[in-house]
């Protein structure tokens, strides 16, 4: 069986995340309004709710449910 080739990145996921965001905003910001211009921006909002989920779940204030 072949082994997965593995990354070692050198930002976090958060970061990564963050960085995505911006990148797909400044996409968006250079269309016109329209369908692919929205799609950008859904998907903007979805890397920035993955990130703020990430820095959630890896907190230290978060419990176990009971």
């Amino acid at each position: 069986m072949n082994q997965r080739a593995r990354v070692k990145h050198e930002k976090t996921f958060q970061q990564r995340l963050n960085d995505e965001a911006l990148h797909l905003r400044d996409e968006a910001a250079a269309l016109t309004s329209g369908k692919d211009r929205k799609l950008l921006l859904k998907r903007a909002d979805q890397a920035e709710k993955a990130s703020r989920i990430d820095a959630w779940l890896s907190s230290s204030g978060l419990r176990p449910p009971t």
